[in-house]
């Protein structure tokens, strides 16, 4: 069974920085499937793509975070990352981590509601002024 944790929200100023991450199980990442995805949601908004990372540490970026986020993995230690620089109060969501391969770029509803994915238990990112 696929368990996945992440850590490292909390609140940052604008402008600021901070790192997420998500530490998976019962998942290999050398797999040739192990392609890991960030995901956000704000209250009242969709689920919607932040970026997705290949098993090879390829990383593409699908929403406004592109140029200013980076995602990244870890593999020895099961682990992707997320590290978001220069935020802005829109930045301001739930993070989840997702496992399973054909991301698409938003749901309906609630992030986890989807089972298409493996999801972790969200972490929250506010930015304040």
């Amino acid at each position: 069974e696929v368990r996945l944790v992440e850590g490292g929200g909390g609140t940052v100023q604008a402008g600021g920085s901070l790192r997420l991450s998500c530490t998976a199980s019962g998942l290999s990442f050398d797999d040739s499937d192990s392609e890991m995805a960030w995901y956000r949601q704000a209250p009242g908004k969709e689920c919607d793509l932040v970026g997705s990372i290949s098993k090879d540490g390829k990383s593409s970026y699908h929403n406004s975070g592109q140029g200013r986020f980076i995602i990244s993995r870890d593999n020895a230690e099961n682990t992707i990352y997320l590290q978001m620089n220069g935020v802005k109060p829109e930045d301001t969501a739930v993070y989840y981590c997702a496992a399973k391969p054909h991301f698409s770029p938003r749901y309906a509803g609630r992030c986890t509601d989807s089972v298409f994915h493996d999801w972790g238990q969200g972490s929250q990112v506010t930015v304040s002024l």
